[in-house]
């Protein structure tokens, strides 16, 4: 007897996110299936899926946002579900990394924590893991599975491409982010600078911006970040390049966390446009007229179909796709 398999792909979703997940789905043309995601009156996590998953390769998306400790344990409680349910492959999508801040041991007796949720995600049954702009590349070594590491670059630099020309500067927000700017400015061709910042010790979302190393007086100006968290690093980067002669200032990243005050600093900031991905949910009180989201769901959409394909997902992308 000969039996022919048949790969079928089935997409699911945390309560995290839904609208990505279902803009994926649309992209891939398939249906969203149904998770049946709930939580009992303790606060405890429970999931059933509606359909049979033997054999199948599931990818399951959760972004970690809003509260990051519950959507990732929503997550995890997913992919044991499809583990036990004899799923033949399973993928985590996280569109954001919860925890990528710390990926390092800063100080003494600190934890490495996205090293722990690697770890997580891979006990509780991930074959595979897709994200996109991790805070550090680091982490793809935190799993002992394959890794798609992928950068919302392509979709950014689209976007800049209409309103490039002579005077526009992207600035790295600190040193750390100037290899990324520098990415950045060759693809549109303008210039690199970038903001000397200090950071009071001991403190966590407090910064210092000291100086701008660059020429940008009077030109236009491109902040470049992977996140904007309480936003207090890049608005006072945002303030120095104006006193420094800068004619114009933007901001643009991957992930928009926006944590209070973060909305505030935005809207009194020297910015005169924020373009963000929809990584992660922007609720309607965080919606301010400066705030521009762009679809991140066709990068992932074709990242999926080229796992789901065994396909060379660089082929596809050209290599552009990768960090």
């Amino acid at each position: 007897m000969e039996i022919v398999t048949k790969k079928r792909l089935q997409l699911y979703s945390g309560r995290a996110h839904p609208e990505l997940a279902d803009e994926i789905a649309r992209h891939l043309g398939v249906a969203l299936g149904d998770a049946h995601v709930r939580s009992f009156a303790n606060g405890e996590i429970h999931c059933q899926f509606e359909e049979s998953i033997r054999g199948s390769d599931v990818f399951i998306i959760q972004t970690h946002s809003d509260n990051v400790n519950e959507s990732i344990m929503e997550q995890c409680v997913l992919l044991d579900a499809a583990k036990r349910g004899s799923a033949k492959r399973i993928t985590a999508v996280c569109p954001y990394y919860g925890y990528g801040r710390q990926d390092r041991k800063a100080e003494n007796r600190t934890p490495i924590t996205a090293k722990l949720v690697a770890d997580m995600l891979t006990v509780a049954g991930a074959d595979r893991m897709v994200s996109v702009d991790l805070h550090s590349g680091q982490i793809q070594g935190f799993f002992d599975k394959p890794v798609d590491h992928l950068t919302a670059m392509p979709v950014l630099v689209d976007y800049l491409k209409p309103y490039a020309g002579d005077d526009l500067v992207v600035v790295s927000p600190d040193a750390g982010r100037v290899r990324v700017a520098e990415r950045f400015a060759q693809h549109v061709g303008a210039d690199l600078a970038f903001v000397h910042k200090r950071r009071p010790k001991g403190s966590k979302n407090q910064v210092e911006a000291k100086g701008v190393i660059g020429d940008v007086d009077g030109r236009r100006c491109v902040i470049v970040d992977d996140m904007i968290d309480t936003a207090g690093t890049i608005v006072a980067a945002a303030e120095i390049l104006k006193e420094s002669g800068a004619t114009d200032v933007w901001c643009m990243a991957t992930h928009g966390i926006l944590s209070d005050p973060a909305v505030d600093r935005l809207k009194n900031s020297e910015f005169s446009r924020v373009v963000i991905t929809n990584t992660l949910p922007l609720p309607s009180e965080k919606q301010i007229d400066k705030i521009e989201v762009l679809s991140i769901a066709p990068l992932f959409a074709r990242t999926i179909d080229a796992i789901f394909e065994d396909s060379s997902v660089s082929d596809i992308f050209g290599g552009d796709h990768l960090s």
